[in-house]
């Protein structure tokens, strides 16, 4: 089992849902970097469960402790070590699963590729908590991408059939982005977010969950960055998304639209203005060769509907060898899209900061 990711900085996540801690190592942070623990306190907040109506009930405060790399507020050099303790746990809630595995969830899966010895506790380290220590990562990385003038930004786009309205492709909106951090249902529309709450809490009212899509933005990347064929951009941070659990689908600036679309339409027209090279649209999503084009980088990730649902559903009983009925028990989000939102800014971060030391474009000034 691999939890890494990383060319030039590498990230490790440990540990389990229901154990005693999780947490992640990065490796390959600049030294002298200065980090502000309360403004990645805040950051990982977002993610944080038992804030609102439409997450789990389960009470953590994801209080990361620092075991290294951080010293007098400035990185170090070495790697940085942080661990989130679990406080609240009811494993007991998952003593039917191991003999009745979740459809749609990973039970099966994990207990057929590890011969039932991997942590059945709240999924073990299936367990969207691993995206705790993943988001604090994203939150020590976007402080040092601050220092250069790159933002990642994110907000619920779909959830069910509601949809919110889109970035600007082409610029960044400093406003509505701070106003984004700031709401617990981040939107941008903030009518279409109260639908999607309604139609959260209608799927949760009848013991299922919803699914939906994020789009997320990266500001301030350079021109230039990245390479053709398997190190392109596309791919790296894609391989980093698809390790959110629930991810089933990630795309690039106009996406699977693009099929329906002639060249003339698609293609990003090169353009001078005042002496310098821009693009009268972005449909390649600032993304051409594999290549930064120095628009904003734009993607869209679809988030699966949560598979623990209090509706009964068929599965199989392991001990006895027939079939059976799972009605899942315990503390589960009905829908994970919006505390999935700082998550994606945060492997956005991550990735751009990878990018960024590997193509030796850095400095401390």
């Amino acid at each position: 089992m691999s939890s890494m990711w990383g060319t030039t900085l590498k990230i490790s996540l440990f540990g389990e849902s229901h154990g005693p801690a999780i947490g992640v190592v990065i490796d390959g942070l600049p030294a002298g970097c200065p980090i502000d623990l309360e403004q990645a306190v805040a950051y990982c907040r977002r993610r944080a469960p038992g804030r609102t109506p439409w997450s789990t009930a389960r009470q953590e405060s994801d209080q990361a402790e620092i075991l290294s790399g951080l010293y007098r507020d400035r990185t170090s050099g070495a790697p940085l070590a942080a661990i989130i303790r679990n406080r609240d746990t009811r494993s007991a809630d998952y003593e039917e699963l191991q003999r009745k595995p979740r459809p749609g969830h990973a039970d099966l899966t994990a207990r057929q590729r590890y011969d039932g010895y991997q942590d059945p506790r709240g999924s073990g380290h299936f367990s969207g908590r691993l995206t705790a220590p993943l988001t604090f990562a994203g939150a020590i990385c976007s402080q040092i991408l601050a220092q250069h003038g790159i933002r990642t930004a994110a907000h619920i786009c779909q959830i069910g059939a509601v949809k919110d309205q889109l970035f600007n492709p082409l610029a960044c909106d400093q406003k509505q982005l701070d106003a984004l951090s700031g709401r617990d249902f981040p939107v941008l529309d903030t009518a279409s977010g109260a639908r999607m709450a309604e139609a959260v809490l209608e799927a949760a009212s009848a013991g299922d969950s919803l699914g939906g899509a994020i789009e997320g933005a990266i500001f301030g990347l350079p021109a230039g960055m990245g390479d053709p064929m398997f190190d392109n951009l596309e791919s790296q941070l894609a391989s980093l998304l698809f390790g959110i659990p629930a991810v089933k689908g990630v795309s690039f600036g106009a996406g699977f639209s693009a099929a329906a679309m002639r060249g003339s339409a698609f293609n990003d027209t090169p353009a001078m203005s005042d002496g310098a090279i821009t693009f009268l649209s972005n449909n390649s999503g600032g993304v051409i060769g594999g290549i930064s084009t120095g628009q904003p980088l734009l993607f869209h990730v679809a988030v699966r509907p949560p598979a623990s649902i209090g509706r009964e559903q068929q599965t199989v009983d392991l001990l006895s060898g027939e079939n059976a009925v799972l009605a899942v028990r315990g503390r589960h989000d009905p829908c994970i899209v919006p505390r999935a939102v700082p998550v994606v800014e945060a492997a956005a971060a991550i990735f751009s900061l990878d990018v960024l030391l590997g193509a030796r474009r850095w400095s401390h000034d």
